[in-house]
């Protein structure tokens, strides 16, 4: 069955939110959606989120779900907001308790805040499946990039999160807490192993040098004979070499701190002191 995919790109993050509804019918399910969030004076608005909702409104369409790949570290997610909008279930992987354990830590966040998931209304394993309407999802386990991530595979289209980019950037970084470049090779050969005609939906472009648009959509046949980082028969050793090296250049993404605070309970912010007012956490020295 071939989905209808409606992408939101989001320059301010490089990331591509998505509605996916079954061919025929009304139901829909939400993909990495975003919350627009002013660093700098710590506000956060809808705009992005608000798009998306008016979208699903005029076409009359009825969400069943609100998935997440995975744990973002350079957006806070819109889930939340969205939910209350639209309705729907909210969803990840299940190893979103190693994510909540490792960063509960390093954010203090004491034994208030619960490690086991709850916060989300569904945690898929590797293998479960769910339904949009008519329309199957399949959940592949990929993790490399976070413990957590998933794969939607969902009719003739799989949505990989950060795990893969478009052909000419490659792949995502794995020194995040819990990261692991064999564990990415591994996930993506999972990836490459479904049909070559599969529809890939990347989660972030930031456009390849030498193209001058930004694009996430691409398949497993190109990826396989393409991809910068693994295509071509690349090994696994050639790859944990290259992007180990590659990752210890890079900088942490703008929005981390925030980010992970409040993805890691599902895109809720943290709980209000005594005056109402919500305080997030910058750790020192900590990432």
């Amino acid at each position: 069955m071939t989905p209808a995919v409606k992408a939101f790109f989001d320059e301010a993050t490089n990331t591509v939110s998505y509605v996916v509804r079954e061919p025929q019918g009304t139901a829909c399910a939400i993909i990495d959606s975003v919350l627009d969030f002013d660093h700098a004076a710590g506000r956060t608005s809808t705009e992005s989120a608000d798009a998306i909702a008016a979208w699903v409104k005029a076409e009359g369409l009825r969400v069943e779900w609100i998935l997440e790949s995975h744990v973002h570290a350079d957006h806070l997610s819109a889930a939340p907001y969205l939910q209350e909008q639209l309705g729907g279930k909210i969803g990840i992987g299940d190893r979103i308790t190693v994510v909540q354990d490792t960063f509960g830590k390093i954010f203090n966040e004491g034994t208030e805040f619960q490690r086991d998931g709850s916060q989300f209304d569904r945690l898929f394993r590797e293998g479960d499946s769910f339904m949009i309407g008519q329309l199957r999802g399949e959940v592949l386990h990929t993790p490399g990039h976070t413990p957590a991530c998933l794969t939607y595979v969902i009719g003739d289209a799989a949505f990989v999160g950060d795990t893969l980019f478009m052909p000419d950037f490659g792949t995502a970084r794995c020194d995040f807490p819990g990261g692991s470049s064999a564990d990415l090779f591994n996930s993506i050969q999972k990836i490459l192993a479904l049909p070559d005609e599969t529809r890939i939906f990347v989660g972030h472009d930031y456009k390849a040098p030498g193209r001058d648009d930004y694009a996430w959509e691409t398949t497993v046949g190109e990826q396989k004979a393409l991809n910068v980082h693994v295509g071509a028969g690349r090994s696994i050793e050639e790859f944990v070499e290259m992007r180990d090296a590659r990752d210890a250049t890079l900088g942490m993404p703008r929005l981390i701190l925030p980010s992970l605070q409040v993805n890691m309970r599902a895109g809720q912010m943290p709980e209000p002191d005594d005056q109402g007012d919500v305080f997030l956490k910058i750790p020192v020295n900590k990432i």
